[in-house]
């Protein structure tokens, strides 16, 4: 980052310097992969050495939040700095629209070589302004040119079917490995083409992007891996009362042997994450261009292990909504410092434009958090979450969170409860006092003006972002107009 804009956020004046180039970008992605399994976070089971490494040498967000917990909006929000809703990017399979700027139509325009490798979620073989892109045809390309290593003896992954296995098959409950050794696996693949990125010579910056496919389930892991953790060790999470009325009916017989099963698969497949992340991050440093590259590591959404009785994201419950967001910049974050303060993955790429020096377009929505990484200011005093397939969405402060679910919507996403539908449902936690969200205070009569206040903030945050504001019913009435916000509104 350049030296005129670290002087000024510190508070201090200019000096004649020479003017060093742009600095480079990698962003490192990965899939599923919550904040607290990580040891940086917390976590004592955890073996995430390399994670946690990065988060020494630079900023973790303990309070990081997804825009939406669902692969295909989350990943088009912090890609291109806007909200699902004003992307007309929510369901699982909405095709990003060519022509959409992105981070990397953005920088490739400020003369940056551009390339992704690994899952990008776009849902069509449109580039979205990287040069290259590397991802799964490409690795099964790479297989079929070579003979993949035997397997030794030992039971690995079915085919994976979701929703049509039972959830302990689907969920690798057995916690097996992938039918491949560590030499064919994609994830290896991908982190060997990212440090051969890295090395090769240029003369433009650049800004690479990484996105591993895990631990997205089955919770990938070459045979290599198999054992790594057992089972035992992990506790079950307990399920309150408040829970009952909306755990998916595929998850309701999973025994607690086969939900430690579970955990312990996933888990294995960060620690393998961890070792490919590990591979791009020694490939930068022995390219010598620590110095010059800012890092930026996120999930692209939360993942729930056992908590309020589920296995998925989905919702907007803490652990599936929270993700890592660790920023490493030379010259201006310090080692070791971690913020508390609330930040959104819609805010990376505003920040990643101002930290380059380039201008954030009036369309990115997202808020720099630039002074944040300085440790100089709080950041946001609102989160706002939403979840389409289920008419939900969600605002956080420093304390508390309000969920609201319309409770008309018929699920198609597979985690249907096998309950009537509820009608509407507002949840209120005090997130200071019960972190676990356990206890639903919206209906104390002490806490009305808050759910009034915070019902109103959330529905005026989707009126304001709303793609097609025109179509809002014209109403004091908040209700109806969440009720007709929440609504998927996709692009064609």
């Amino acid at each position: 980052m350049r030296a005129v804009l670290l002087i000024a956020l510190l508070g201090g004046s200019a000096v004649t310097a020479a003017e060093p180039k742009p600095p480079n970008v990698l962003w490192i992605c990965a899939d599923d992969l919550a904040a607290y399994p990580l040891g940086c976070y917390g976590n004592k089971l955890a073996r995430t050495p390399n994670i946690d490494a990065l988060a020494k040498s630079g900023v973790r967000f303990d309070r990081a939040y997804c825009t939406s917990p669902v692969c295909t909006a989350s990943r088009q929000s912090f890609l291109t700095g806007r909200y699902p809703r004003s992307l007309g990017v929510t369901q699982l399979k909405t095709v990003l629209p060519d022509g959409t700027p992105t981070l990397a139509t953005m920088l490739k325009a400020a003369g940056y070589d551009t390339a992704s490798v690994g899952k990008m979620h776009f849902n069509s073989q449109l580039k979205h302004g990287f040069d290259v892109r590397i991802d799964a045809p490409d690795h099964r390309k790479a297989l079929a040119a070579r003979r993949p290593q035997p397997l030794p003896a030992g039971e690995v992954q079915p085919k994976w079917q979701p929703f049509k296995d039972h959830a302990r098959t689907w969920l690798n409950s057995a916690a097996l490995p992938f039918g491949a050794t560590d030499a064919d696996m994609p994830g290896t693949f991908y982190a060997t083409k990212a440090a051969e990125y890295l090395a090769a010579k240029r003369e433009k910056p650049f800004f690479l992007m990484v996105s591993f496919y895990e631990p997205h389930s089955p919770f990938h892991f070459p045979v290599e891996f198999r054992s790594k953790f057992d089972p035992k060790e992990f506790a079950v999470p307990k399920v309150s009362a408040e829970d009952d009325w909306h755990i998916p009916a595929i998850f309701r017989d999973l025994t607690d042997a086969e939900k430690r099963g579970i955990t312990a698969a996933y888990f294995t497949s960060v620690e393998y994450l961890d070792r490919n992340i590990g591979t791009v991050l020694k490939a930068l440093k022995e390219a010598k261009r620590e110095e010059d590259t800012l890092v930026v590591l996120t999930g692209d959404h939360g993942y729930m292990l056992g908590h309020h009785g589920r296995f998925e994201k989905h919702c907007c419950y803490e652990p599936a909504v929270r993700a890592p967001l660790i920023f490493r910049v030379p010259g201006l974050t310090k080692p070791g410092t971690h913020s508390a303060s609330l930040a959104t993955f819609v805010d990376v790429v505003p920040t990643i434009l101002t930290l380059c020096e380039q201008k954030v377009p009036d369309s990115v929505q997202g808020k720099d958090m630039t002074a944040l990484l300085a440790g100089v200011t709080d950041h946001r005093d609102y989160v706002f979450l939403e979840y389409s397939e289920n008419e939900e969405a969600a605002v956080v402060t420093t304390e508390w969170k309000l969920i609201y679910t319309t409770g008309r919507r018929k699920r198609e996403d597979g985690y249907e409860t096998g309950k009537p539908l509820p009608g509407r449902v507002v949840q209120l936690f005090d997130l200071k006092n019960d972190p676990d969200e356990t206890t639903n205070l919206a209906a104390k009569p002490e806490h009305a003006k808050r759910v009034e206040k915070l019902t109103a903030t959330l529905a005026g945050h989707l009126t304001n972002t709303a793609r097609e504001p025109k179509l809002i019913p014209k109403t004091d009435d908040v209700h109806a107009r969440l009720e007709h916000l929440l609504q998927p509104r996709d692009v064609k």
